[in-house]
């Protein structure tokens, strides 16, 4: 019995992914628009996936706030903000909050992340140099600090005449965008990898294994 589920599940599965790549090439109404059904489906099951993970975040903090854990303040926090952010979300009268919550509270605690992220690159750097003395180390140690100097503004002299312009931004702008372009290269080959093994019925995560 087992088998023959398994069997169901890998027809289903490759039977949908049939008809969502037909949908792209051929210009079928039929086909079209049950790939559109199927792609609302899809939309349902991942809002209902949202759901259950915001209610199991929800129930495991109210189970440390019941325990009164050392970091219940933590979930406390947590699970306020969370049901002020859902109130002001579906309450017209509470609207004006969210711009409140954005500007007051999300971007603020980004900017910090975003400091305390430059401090531990730099301290990162520097403990790789003590590790390992390598090229690749110094190029990383210089990189940061050349980055981390032109993005800052300076007292009496303001930003860097050569660093600021065109050094930095040749980093951000060639280096950093380029290695950002192979990494998204190389997740989009593992994600079309994944994806046929999952269409030819290698790979059967839909069943659990």
């Amino acid at each position: 019995m087992k088998r023959i589920f398994a069997m169901g599940e890998a027809v289903i599965a490759i039977s949908v992914g049939v008809i969502v790549l037909l949908g792209y090439f051929i210009d079928i109404p039929a086909i079209s628009i049950f790939r559109i059904i199927l792609f609302k489906w899809a939309v349902i099951l991942a809002g209902v996936a949202v759901l259950i993970g915001m209610w199991n975040l929800f129930s495991n903090h109210l189970k440390k706030i019941r325990e009164w854990k050392p970091d219940s303040f933590y979930s406390f926090t947590l699970l306020f903000f969370m049901l002020l952010t859902i109130m002001a979300s579906f309450s017209p009268a509470l609207q004006p909050l969210q711009s409140g919550l954005l500007n007051g509270i999300m971007v603020p605690v980004e900017i910090s992340l975003l400091a305390v992220l430059s401090v531990t690159l730099l301290l990162a750097s520097l403990r790789l140099l003590q590790v390992r003395r390598d090229l690749a180390s110094i190029l990383f140690m210089a990189t940061t600090l050349l980055v981390l100097l032109g993005m800052g503004s300076w007292p009496y002299i303001g930003q860097l005449p050569i660093i600021s312009t065109w050094v930095r931004s040749f980093v951000t702008n060639v280096l950093a965008v380029g290695g950002a372009r192979g990494i998204l290269i190389g997740v989009a080959l593992g994600t079309l990898t994944t994806g046929l093994r999952i269409f030819f019925g290698v790979d059967r995560p839909y069943g659990g294994k």
